[in-house]
């Protein structure tokens, strides 16, 4: 794959035979190259029927390697939550996968694991500044910095440590999150080496004194051991796909509460390497795609040049009211209103962002002609194509039409991406600008307390900040069980949390938690390993 790639076997670090990582020093050198395009997909609000965003992702990779473009999937790294939770792996499915999946899903080269411990040094360092004295003021009752772990676990939400006397510390109010929405991978996410990546440590606010002025990691000298421990997982993963092409996997996923896109790294390499990039962002085009260009692209000047949106018909079904249970069979109703989830997504991507769309419908077996008529004749009236395709079966084979359309949109002339907000909006307002402008809101909803707690923001010097919004992913508002396109709703402002390094504001919404439970039958009931060796159950 290295080889393929142009890269030299000194710039690789092998993890095994199938996996490795890039080094930094390889990756400093490619800054010059001129970028290829960037390929942004994306999806419809989720379903419990499915969409199949990161098997698209690398199928149209796979399709337009067969068209003769050197492509490079970047793809983020699958949470060991969900792998044993409830979703399963992210590593795409049929013969539209990267390998070794089982060691992709579970602790690959051991990057999570290595954002878990500089974030839980910073969390110990913390408590250990408070029992030796705490010379800097930190009140107790201030610490905004929890714990994290990589597992499901709702019984450490919320939490007391210190217990068992003064020889244990002080007793105080905790909790965990889980690895993906710490600030630290995050920050990995969007640094751009380790020198940014150790400054950016370093801005982490971990509380507040009495005085309401702010303790940050760098106060507590910090922020070189947590860079140590991640002097390895800053560098991008390279592994293949089932068809044999190459693919940077780095970064972690979620964007209902964190930002959700691969690191800045591995899209940048894959740019200078080759003459597509495919990319995926978490979830539906409201988060992921939102956070992609508001975020990511507003901090490192990138800009897709085409945007895949994926749906399946079972999906668009279900958001036009059809039970889980019954949409496999055809009905033309259900779909009809469906489309009004498709729609507002692409209107959003066209519209607000200026973006280039295709609509990718993934294809099951199921599906008729009629039904797909219905989706390619709505969106033909709005002037934008949709694509069927059989990348689940066939592989990139099954993609080529795909990737024919995306190549004619990526290679016309191009538009820079318009980002949704100015920096100087007030925080406030800028997420009143997410909510209505695509989320179909009538207005947002905030206490007083929140109100305060961005005020401050702006008043520390934060307030030119782009807004991470946490919120669930299954319907445009704050109730997952609004399906379809909802409008003149309320989104209900619940807490925010201000990510200094990482260089955004988290604004968590409706009752969306940054801890995940486990469902009644975990998923890690059916995973097991032989006296071989061999894993089955992944999923």
């Amino acid at each position: 794959m290295a080889a393929r790639l142009g890269i030299p076997e000194t710039a690789i670090e092998p993890y095994g035979r199938d996996k490795a990582k890039l080094s930094l020093d390889f990756l400093a050198g490619l800054a010059d190259r001129p970028p290829g395009k960037l390929i942004l997909v994306t999806a419809i609000s989720p379903t419990p029927a499915g969409e199949g965003k990161t098997t698209t992702t690398i199928g149209l990779g796979d399709a337009l390697t067969l068209l003769g473009k050197r492509t490079v999937i970047c793809l983020r790294e699958p949470s060991m939550g969900p792998v044993f939770g409830q979703k399963g792996g992210a590593t795409g499915g049929g013969h539209s996968q990267i390998i070794p999946m089982e060691d992709i899903n579970l602790h690959f080269t051991g990057d999570f694991a290595a954002v878990a411990a500089a974030h839980n040094l910073l969390a110990a360092m913390i408590d250990n500044h408070l029992t030796q004295g705490n010379h800097l003021g930190l009140d107790s009752r201030r610490i905004v910095w929890r714990r994290a772990m990589d597992t499901n676990d709702r019984a450490l939400r919320d939490i007391i440590v210190g217990l068992g006397g003064p020889a244990n510390g002080h007793p105080r109010q905790d909790g965990f999150d889980i690895v993906v929405a710490s600030e630290v991978m995050a920050i990995l996410c969007l640094a751009d080496g380790l020198a940014d990546l150790k400054q950016r440590l370093a801005r982490i606010v971990v509380g507040y004194r009495g005085d309401g002025t702010a303790v940050t990691a760098n106060d507590l000298k910090a922020a070189g051991a947590m860079a140590a421990l991640l002097k390895h997982a800053i560098k991008p993963n390279l592994v293949q796909t089932l068809a044999g092409n190459p693919a940077l996997v780095h970064g972690g996923p979620f964007a209902n509460i964190a930002h959700g896109c691969n690191s800045l790294l591995a899209t940048r390499a894959g740019l200078a390497l080759g003459d597509y990039v495919v990319t995926e962002a978490g979830f539906g085009a409201d988060l992921g795609a939102e956070k992609f260009i508001d975020i990511k692209c507003r901090k490192s000047g990138l800009t897709p040049a085409a945007v895949v949106v994926v749906a399946t018909l079972r999906a668009l079904k279900y958001h036009g009211g059809a039970a889980l249970a019954v949409v496999d069979r055809a009905d033309l109703v259900a779909l009809e209103a469906g489309l009004a989830n498709l729609e507002r997504h692409v209107a959003n991507l066209t519209g607000p962002f200026g973006l280039r769309a295709v609509v990718a419908i993934n294809h099951f077996t199921h599906d008729t002609d009629a039904e797909l008529d219905l989706v390619k004749n709505h969106l033909a009236r709005l002037g934008v194509t949709a694509v069927m395709a059989y990348h689940w079966e066939q592989g990139g084979a099954g993609a080529l039409d795909l990737a024919g359309e995306v190549v004619r949109l990526a290679e016309s002339a191009p538009a820079p991406v318009t980002l949704l907000y100015d920096d100087a909006l007030p925080l406030l307002d800028k997420v009143r600008q997410i909510a209505t402008r695509l989320y179909g809101a009538a207005d947002i909803a905030a206490d007083a307390k929140i109100v305060a707690r961005l005020a401050a923001f702006e008043a520390d010097g934060y307030g030119h900040l782009p807004i991470c919004m946490a919120k669930t992913q299954m319907s445009f508002s704050t109730d997952p069980k609004r399906r379809g396109a909802p409008n003149g709703h309320i989104v209900t402002i619940r807490e925010v949390r201000l990510a200094a390094g990482a260089e955004f504001v988290v604004v968590i919404c409706g009752d969306i938690l940054t801890m995940p439970g486990l469902p009644q039958h975990p998923a890690a009931e059916k995973i097991d390993i032989d006296a071989t060796g061999r894993i089955s159950g992944l999923f």
